[in-house]
């Protein structure tokens, strides 16, 4: 996983796209993806049909060459976090324990260059783009004061957004295929960019999740963590610490679509008897790392 903005040939988004016409005559005809063995077996990993009728190539190249501009402009910014730093190294020890375990749920994710990046932000927030990219702002580390457990549950929440294909889901769904093809990045549970984004170089475009595909992304998130060796219960204090940040004030951008705070908590604790063995069976992590500091 590379310290500073690195592209990678293999997901660079194809020059020959297909044309509208094609993708119309995909739309019209219904064609739908078949369901693959993990879908069948892992209920938390069943994928919406609809996605199949958006190239999967296209979208993570698209993706990939967003998410490289943005840590372009982040280091010009000096709000690029290097490798060396603390918080740094517990986010990719993190993924390094969860990535293992996403090829069962989605079979091209064996295939990805999974980064994982730290942006210098106020914002609450953190990421997960098609084809594995990954980014947190400090802000969710310092102001929730996230322990290992609570980063494992956000971290695999957002890959699960990934694994599940919701940007592929949301733009067969809501006709937004044409954003493919003007080449925009489908950057699904980011919402805004602030600093960065008011600077006018990502040129991003945000689709908003809704609230069944947050769910699933709990259920998931939940799963990969446990397996990981992280507490699923952890996402209980998690939503607790959301509650706690947000109270008073109008939630983060990302936050507008999820459901409501209360409703989270009971749906994860509903969760946990499926989650809470795996857990108990899971190798656990050998390193722990601290809160940074405010």
């Amino acid at each position: 996983m590379p310290d500073t903005p690195q592209t990678h040939p293999s997901y660079t988004c194809a020059c020959a796209l297909h044309g509208r016409r094609r993708l119309g005559v995909l739309l019209a005809a219904g064609a739908l993806a078949p369901l693959t063995t993990a879908q069948a077996e892992i209920p938390e990993c069943r994928r919406s049909r609809a996605a199949g009728l958006v190239p999967a190539g296209q979208v993570e190249g698209s993706a990939q060459q967003q998410y490289v501009q943005m840590l372009r402009q982040a280091q010009g910014q000096g709000a690029l976090l290097p490798g060396a730093h603390p918080q740094m190294q517990r986010l990719r020890y993190i993924a390094q324990r969860i990535v293992p375990y996403t090829a069962e749920c989605n079979e091209r994710a064996a295939q990805w260059r999974w980064e994982v990046n730290l942006l210098e932000s106020k914002q609450i927030n953190a990421f997960c783009m098609p084809g594995g990219k990954i980014a947190f702002f400090t802000g969710i580390l310092q102001q929730l004061k996230l322990d290992d457990d609570e980063v494992a549950m956000i971290m695999g929440h957002e890959v699960a957004h990934a694994l599940l294909e919701h940007a592929r889901e949301r733009m067969a769904k809501s006709g937004g295929t044409e954003l493919l093809f003007r080449g925009a990045a489908a950057l699904f549970g980011l919402g805004s960019l602030g600093d960065l984004a008011a600077q006018g170089a990502t040129q991003l475009l945000s689709l908003k999740f809704g609230r069944e595909d947050e769910s699933e992304a709990d259920a998931l998130g939940l799963l990969l963590a446990a397996r990981a060796g992280y507490d699923p219960g952890a996402g209980v204090t998690l939503w607790q610490k959301m509650a706690a940040a947000t109270a008073g004030k109008a939630p983060p951008q990302w936050l507008s679509t999820h459901p409501a705070g209360a409703t989270r908590i009971r749906d994860i604790q509903a969760k946990l008897p499926r989650v809470q063995p795996l857990f108990q069976a899971a190798g656990k992590p050998d390193r722990r790392f601290q809160p940074p500091a405010a």
